[in-house]
């Protein structure tokens, strides 16, 4: 599993598994994007608006937790919201 964040275009994904072929780009809202591939597999979730997502109410940290050996780990993130003048990412062209 692997998350990248873009501040120039405020999105982020977390990918779940390489694409291996073709995969569908389902729009569930404005803030998210689901890629899925023809068998159901989740590849992986595109977040858009990504500073809001990512901050939340850990402030901008990603924890992972174990619950089952009640441990966690924490990662900071910079989900600085992007500078003025950067340009919004080109639209997503969904079904195609």
């Amino acid at each position: 599993m692997k998350l990248t964040y873009d501040p120039r275009y405020n999105i982020a994904y977390l990918r779940f598994h390489e694409k291996t072929g073709p995969v569908e780009t389902i729009h569930v809202s404005e803030e998210l994007n689901v890629d899925i591939a023809p068998d159901g597999t989740i590849y992986g979730l595109e977040l858009l608006n990504a500073n809001e997502q990512l901050r939340g109410e850990d402030r901008g940290k990603l924890i992972v937790v174990n619950e089952a050996r009640d441990e966690h780990a924490e990662l900071a993130l910079d989900v600085t919201p992007p500078a003025a003048g950067v340009r919004e990412k080109p639209p997503k062209r969904y079904g195609s």
